[in-house]
């Protein structure tokens, strides 16, 4: 009777000898490892060497159990940020001294929020959602009042606008009017100013500022590879196009969404906001100023004299082939419908006053053609995923904070509080203060539609009590707020020509060089419009 050699892995120690009375089984030595799963089809285990329980060597050590400092750390955070707003309640002053309970808690919420926004760890919109809901909870605000605010004409404007640039964007047609323009160019220096008017342009039709820069970016790449070999030139054009379209956007309402905020804050706190023609008049000529000008000023820090007199030429077909796009030859079908419908719309919303329709209509039925089957340019799901849902939400919750201040009295508050330490100053002296402010205000507060929800609300009861146009402060304010081009963290489209592949991009010490320039500048530029231009295009100062 044949027996089966069994054959398996024997480790040997020192500490475990051999048996003597057994006959020794045969040794097999394979580096095979284990299968997975051993005959009874359990799962199998990986190799452990036999420990000798007699043999206090082989006993696995204790592990020490580490304190739960994290824990404790935790609770210590929430501590201090349950304290932070329940000193701030107990500081405040209390209706004896004129701020009402309402008022004192939405300060507290509000002083909160923007210590939220200045740390810039937390996410805008859950900041401004969390702040507008406690007001709901502890019974300042009405939930009605923030219902109300999703659905307002202002975000329904927005939306309309996203998916109507979506549609336009599909087209190709702003990469097709850019480069148009750009072949012209046979210097640098007009080079350089034919893409301030084509971003210009673009401003009328795609809003926010990072929409413009995705869709200026292709461009750019194909003119930095046109022009490899002039550095410096290519560096200079890194700098002017977020330069160009961050300045450029208060050309118009939509240009970015901290107009929207300005706007919805002084329809909550006076009745009146800026509409999108009085917007246009207003902005359009200093985003045409402001832009060439810093156009000239990128061209004089970061080129030489003799990189702007050597002839530049620029192949339509070369910049073509970068492009993923139809610009060349004849413009398609779905172009010239898209650009009719743009004009349509454009011309629909500067004639308000005419016709009577609201911008928001007009927005609404152009977003309805641009994506309706057989005549539009692309399906409306594809369009409404551009639209940024999150900015939405901010810019309601925003304005839901703004009305909070004025209807609690905390505002009324305010104002007069700051007006008796500021009392000296001459409403000049006050309007180049609220310019400077808010020109600085990016180093701070990164988000551009931050940085408006908190300077406008505190700037409408200001503005009254120095005996000036709330409106025009606001809008003043607002303006000086596009410049944020200090750090390439400072807007998104500063951040998205910082680094892009295969190309020769600005260093951190241009941007430090051209700020040191431009915001004393731009600051200089909103304080001559508001003072001496926008009273004569229909916005007072007093």
């Amino acid at each position: 009777m044949s027996r089966k050699l069994v054959t398996m892995t024997v480790t040997s120690y020192a500490t475990t000898p051999r048996p003597r009375d057994t006959k020794p089984l045969p040794v097999v030595s394979t580096s095979e490892p284990r299968p997975d799963h051993d005959l009874d089809g359990g799962k199998g285990q990986e190799d452990v060497p036999p420990t000798n329980p007699t043999d206090p060597s082989s006993k696995e050590p204790r592990k020490r159990r580490k304190p739960r400092i994290s824990l404790w750390i935790a609770f210590i955070v929430l501590a201090v940020l349950a304290a932070v707003p329940v000193g701030l309640f107990q500081l405040l002053p209390g209706p004896e001294e004129g701020l009402p309970n309402a008022g004192r808690i939405t300060l507290v919420v509000f002083i909160c929020a923007v210590l939220a926004f200045l740390s810039g760890r937390i996410d805008d919109t859950f900041v401004g959602l969390a702040a507008a809901v406690t007001l709901v909870l502890v019974g300042v605000l009405d939930s009605t009042e923030l219902f109300r605010s999703l659905g307002g004409e202002t975000i329904w404007l927005l939306i309309a606008a996203f998916v109507m640039a979506a549609g336009l964007s599909a087209t190709g047609l702003p990469a097709r009017f850019a480069v148009l323009l750009i072949s012209k160019a046979t210097t640098v220096r007009q080079l350089a100013h034919l893409i301030t008017g084509a971003l210009l342009m673009t401003a009328l039709a795609v809003p926010a500022t990072s929409g413009r820069a995705a869709l200026a970016l292709p461009v750019f790449v194909s003119l930095a590879h046109a022009l490899s070999p002039r550095k410096r030139v290519v560096r200079m054009l890194a700098v002017l196009f977020p330069t160009v379209i961050l300045l450029s956007a208060v050309a118009t309402l939509i240009g970015a969404g901290a107009h929207l905020i300005t706007s919805e804050v002084l329809i909550a706190t006076t009745g009146h906001g800026i509409g999108f023609a009085q917007w246009l008049l207003l902005g359009l000529p200093f985003a045409v100023v402001s832009s060439h000008f810093a156009a000239e000023l990128v061209l004089w820090l970061m080129t030489k004299h003799r990189d702007r007199r050597t002839p530049v030429r620029v192949d339509r077909d070369e910049l073509a082939r970068v492009i993923d796009a139809p610009v060349v030859g004849p413009m398609t079908s779905a172009q010239r419908r898209a650009g009719l419908l743009l004009l349509v719309v454009v011309a629909l919303w500067c004639t308000e006053s005419l016709h009577g329709v609201a911008p928001a209509m007009v927005a609404l039925l152009g977003a309805v053609a641009m994506t309706t089957p057989w005549l539009g340019t692309i399906q409306m799901g594809k369009a409404m995923s551009t639209v940024p849902w999150s900015l939405l939400l901010f810019m309601a919750t925003t304005a839901v904070l703004g009305t909070s201040l004025t209807s609690s009295g905390a505002a009324d508050w305010l104002a007069r509080t700051l007006f008796d330490g500021t009392a000296l100053l001459q409403p000049a002296q006050f309007l180049a203060i609220v310019v400077v402010v808010s020109t600085l205000a990016h180093l701070v507060l990164q988000s551009r539609s931050a940085r408006s929800s908190v300077l406008v609300p505190l700037l409408v009861p200001l503005a009254a009590a120095f005996g000036l146009s709330p409106a025009s402060v606001a809008f003043a304010s607002t303006a000086a707020a596009g410049f944020c081009h200090t750090l390439p963290s400072s807007a998104k489209p500063v951040a998205m020509f910082a680094a892009v592949e295969d190309v020769t991009t600005y260093r951190r010490s241009d941007l430090l060089k051209l700020s040191l320039f431009l915001a004393p500048l731009t600051a200089a530029l909103v304080l001559g419009f508001a003072l001496y231009v926008w009273p004569l295009l229909g916005l007072p100062l007093h």
